[in-house]
């Protein structure tokens, strides 16, 4: 017999000299960005950028008019969108901290100084002796000295639930994942025990390398963000376009054209001059919105360095150097630019900065200032409800983007399964259906389960029992509590004699004991089928004991099925001894047992699994199943899920990680096209695979729980976690999972969908209003009326109440019926052709509406006569009143048309369940009446009738109505 080892472990010196080399055995937690960064990211929103050109554009004129409401409202519209979205991620990030605590003071057993003691497990460093006892979280990467019947749980790393562990060459298996004499930190012993050497600690182990994988800054722009870049393009250049337009034409019309203003040259030349060296003074705002315009019409350049690079005090000094040079010119054609009489008058120049001024108006209107609040909010009440349907949001725009995925690459293990081994199915031979009686074929059954095992049950969660130990072994004691018998009553009355744990090298494990309800003694034996039937002599049946030799064929043919089935097998035999001396389990098992059955043990599919998956596919999104289980498992969970059919898929959907590897690129961005399964994947494989499908345009959603997961849940477009996973899982999530079921995510796609045609409906509603008010403030101002509106009344209706609007249609309920379409692509224009055709339609009958009624009312006999119960001197405050009043409803009454949008149903079905949107609308209604009744002269309005009120409310109710008629017809 082999003389046992002796370790005396590092002495103090040497601990001291390792952590010095080696460093700690802590892993550097993610770096957390500073709140007045995360608060500035905000600011990277492509709306909010136009809408900063447009607050300070704004300034400029509120700096000339002395008038700062307006810039005020804008700065607060950016600051309130901003800080909502600020304020909602950082409360979703404390929730995710208490979830994610990780413990590094656990305490770890091992040989220091010749002595067993116990250090805390950031304290172990490499060259430490560890002792590895069931139950116990393997604190470092080390090589094993010793293993006896050693099983780590590896699920954290390659979604394995049990590998067996050897020192032993002979037995070390093929195609795993890592050696079969390496333990790895974070794994988990769940049989026998073992002593390993530390050879790596903190970051250089395993699982610091996937860490450290998991928190590298991913750079990228998620779907909705995109769409929002090119409408605050195609914003900035309808109003640049706008503005140059009508700058342009009052320059032409009221300064060039204008018979009783005659420019001299001079005047012209230095006039030119001074616009020319405006318009390079201000490259920076309107030359990007040009290279914008060939980027929307598909003909994308790059933006020159000087203007990407190029500071604002660079560009005004240019400008004032072009004016300069282009006057010194011009002084040589004769034109004295010392002399007053060259340049224009104070009245022209006032006329022309008064252009210029209602050019940038004409920007300042174009941009929807509510958007980005309203888009926060829509984002921030989805993070809200979503977690009562167990999605922990902790990334904002993840809400979304789970909408736009098209591709979902799952673990197995604890997502698509329940994590838990249990029996499948049973073949006992004695047992009359499979039903456990008072019988004696059931005793030896229930007794060689209950006392045959090193497992235990967890009854402290009434309504779950799991199994703690051995996955396999639990399995069995959870079938006898699914059959109503508790293990323990049984094992307590059991009196072991002498026990065999199960090894790799024997394969299969050996109870010597008195039985209580036999009243003999007896061997009972579990293990690897073959095994056990290679050492039964007899088999017993219903009838009792017979042959072996007659059922071995049909054992065989049952194995090969469960194993087809990617399951784990157990075979049972029992031996009645009559010897009275003290022989040992091994001198007692000979090659005459008594073979009892066999049972199928599988990690069952969660049982909402299938149909989840099955809504996801006929949502157009392909499920990828990346493991690190064998072939044969991971192609059955596939087949049962749904996604591997039989009939169709060939070699070419599955493949192995080492093989996915030695492809090359071009080969790789082929293959994973057709990709349905990879098994046996490492961290780096999982990633590579995200990677590749975003290449091809994909926008990726990966599920996992295990550390191994973390790289590509990082690299992908939503990482989501499991709450029940590993800390470095969760930390790379931007959603966590808190139910770990498949189903939810689902349920999220289905809340992304729904969200995005929330916003497009908000879209809808606010860009009517701008559309409006642009063609208002441009026909005005081309015709000489001034927008019958002021600043104050402008930001009611863009500010407030289209950011009550926003959490109104937020509010509105998920629409099952989003998951019936294909996802939208990456390239798609978040204005689609119908909305466009919407906004333009409804705007241009809004505008040729108000502006009748100002061409109508501006002839005072008529409004003398309409408005004839008003005293004559208040009659036109009393018809601006009205005609902002008719402004506003005819935009509210618009938000129920917003609210059909795309239902294909009445804007006034499902009201019943959409309380939110009606109680906001209520407060829309009751917000009107409060300001025109009590606004006084900072709304400038004063109180209506209540004769008026009705008329206005009945008039502009028409919208709804033929909104109600269109969509009739549209569905007939």
């Amino acid at each position: 017999m082999e003389e046992k080892k002796h370790y005396s472990g590092l002495t103090d010196a040497q601990v001291k000299e390792s952590r010095k080399k080696y460093g700690v055995n802590l892993l550097t937690p993610p770096k957390k960005e500073p709140l007045w960064k995360l608060f500035l990211e905000k600011f990277k929103d492509p709306i909010i950028r136009v809408l900063l050109i447009a607050a300070f554009l704004s300034l400029g004129i509120s700096f000339i008019h002395n008038e700062y409401a307006e810039t005020v409202g804008i700065f607060c519209a950016i600051l309130l969108a901003t800080g909502v979205a600020f304020w909602f991620e950082r409360d979703a990030s404390k929730k995710f901290d208490v979830l994610n605590q990780v413990n590094d003071e656990e305490l770890v057993m091992l040989m220091r100084n010749g002595n067993v003691c116990q250090v805390p497990k950031k304290d172990v460093v490499v060259g430490d002796i560890v002792l590895l006892e069931i139950g116990n979280e393997v604190a470092a990467d080390g090589e094993l000295l010793e293993a006896v019947s050693l099983q780590i749980d590896e699920s954290c790393l390659t979604g394995e639930l049990s590998i067996d562990k050897t020192t032993n060459p002979d037995h070390f298996e093929e195609g795993v994942t890592y050696p079969s004499n390496w333990v790895l930190r974070g794994t988990k012993a769940i049989n026998g025990h073992g002593i390993f050497q530390v050879t790596k600690v903190g970051d250089a182990t395993e699982f610091g390398k996937v860490a450290e994988k998991s928190t590298e800054k991913v750079e990228g722009q998620t779907p909705l963000n995109k769409q929002l870049e090119k409408l605050a393009q195609f914003i900035g250049v309808i109003g640049l376009s706008l503005a140059m337009l009508t700058f342009s034409v009052l320059f032409i019309k009221n300064i060039i054209l204008d018979t009783e203003k005659v420019l001299t040259f001079t005047q012209l030349s230095l006039l030119g001059a001074a616009i020319m060296g405006a318009v390079i003074a201000l490259s920076k705002v309107w030359v990007p919105i040009v290279y914008d315009a060939f980027e929307l019409a598909g003909k994308k350049k790059a933006l020159p360095k000087s203007i990407e690079k190029g500071g604002w005090l660079r560009w005004i000094a240019l400008g004032f150097l072009s004016f300069g040079v282009v006057a010194a010119i011009s002084y040589l054609f004769g034109v004295d630019p010392l002399d007053h009489n060259s340049w224009v008058d104070t009245d022209v120049a006032g006329e022309i900065l008064q252009y210029f001024m209602i050019a940038v108006t004409l920007v300042v209107v174009a941009v929807p200032e509510g958007l980005p609040m309203s888009v926060t909010l829509s984002l921030a009440l989805s993070m809200r409800r979503m977690l009562k349907m167990n999605n922990l949001v902790r990334k904002m725009h993840a809400c979304e983007t789970m909408g736009a995925a098209t591709v979902i690459c799952t673990d197995k293990t604890g997502t698509l399964t329940q994590n838990q081994m249990q029996v499948y199915n049973t073949n006992f031979y004695g047992l009359k259906d499979q039903i456990l009686t008072d019988d004696v074929a059931s005793k030896l059954v229930v007794e060689n389960m209950s006392a045959n095992s090193t497992a235990y049950l967890d009854y402290s969660v009434a309504h779950k029992v799991t199994a703690l130990g051995n996955p396999t072994e639990g399995a069995l004691l959870l079938w006898l509590n699914s059959n109503k018998i508790k293990y323990t009553n049984i094992r307590d009355k059991v009196d072991v004699i002498d026990q065999l744990p199960f090894s790799t090298e024997r394969k299969y494990m050996a109870t010597y004991a008195n039985s209580p309800f036999l009243k003999k003694k007896i061997l009972y034996v579990k293990g690897a089928p073959e095994v056990i039937l290679a050492k039964s002599e007899t088999v017993l049946t219903e009838e009792g004991q017979v042959s072996i030799d007659g059922y071995v064929d049909a054992v065989n043919e049952q194995l090969l099925q469960y194993q087809n089935q990617a399951m784990r097998t157990l075979g049972f035999a029992y031996k009645i001894v009559d010897d009275n001396g003290n022989s040992t389990v091994d001198e007692l098992i000979g090659d005459n047992l008594v073979f009892l059955g066999i049972a199928a043990i599988s990690d069952p599919v969660r049982s909402d699994v299938p149909e989840a998956v099955d809504r996801c596919l006929n949502a157009g999104i392909a499920v990828k199943i990346v493991t690190g289980d064998t072939y044969g498992t991971a192609k059955e969970i596939g087949r049962q899920i749904g996604i591997w059919q039989d009939e169709s898929d060939t070699d070419l959907n599955i493949i192995a990680g080492i093989d996915f590897e030695a492809l090359s690129d071009d080969e790789a961005y082929d293959r994973v096209k057709d990709l349905k399964i990879m098994c046996r994947a490492r961290p780096t494989d999982k990633q590579r695979l995200v990677n590749l499908l975003k290449k091809r345009g994909e926008v990726v959603a990966v599920t996992g729980d295990g550390t191994n997961d973390a790289p590509a849940l990082n690299y992908a477009d939503v990482g989501l976690s499991m709450g029940s996973g590993t800390s470095v899982a969760k930390e790379a999530s931007d959603i966590t999972l808190l139910d770990d079921s498949f189903s939810s995510i689902a349920t999220a796609v289905m809340w992304g969908r729904s969200l995005y045609q929330n916003i497009q409906r908000f879209i809808l509603f606010q860009l009517t209003i701008n559309v409006a008010a642009l063609l208002i403030v441009f026909l005005g101002s081309i015709f000489g009326h001034d927008l019958p509106l002021t600043v104050t009344q402008m930001l009611w209706v863009n500010l407030i109440m289209d950011t009550f609007a926003a959490g109104a249609l937020a509010s509105l309920p998920p629409d099952p019926n989003v998951m019936n379409v294909k996802p939208r692509k990456n390239s798609d224009f978040i204005v689609t052709p119908p909305i466009a055709k919407r906004i333009f339609i409804v705007g241009i009958l809004f505008v040729v509406l108000l502006l009748s009624m100002m061409y109508y009312f501006a002839t005072p006999e008529h409004l003398n006569t309409v408005f004839h119960y008003i005293a004559p001197e208040d009659r036109e405050r009393y018809f601006l009143s009205y005609f902002f009043t008719v402004f506003v409803l005819l935009q509210f009454w618009n938000m129920f048309n917003a609210k059909a949008y795309a239902t294909g149903k009445s804007a006034l079905a499902g009201m019943n369940k959409s309380l939110g949107f009606e109680l906001v609308a209520l407060i829309i209604l009751i917000g009107q009446i409060l300001i025109v009744t009590f606004g006084g002269d900072v709304f400038r309005t004063m109180p209506l009738t209540i004769q008026d009120w009705l008329i206005i409310i009945g008039g502009t109710s028409f919208v709804l109505w033929i909104g109600e008629i269109v969509r009739l017809i549209q569905k007939k």
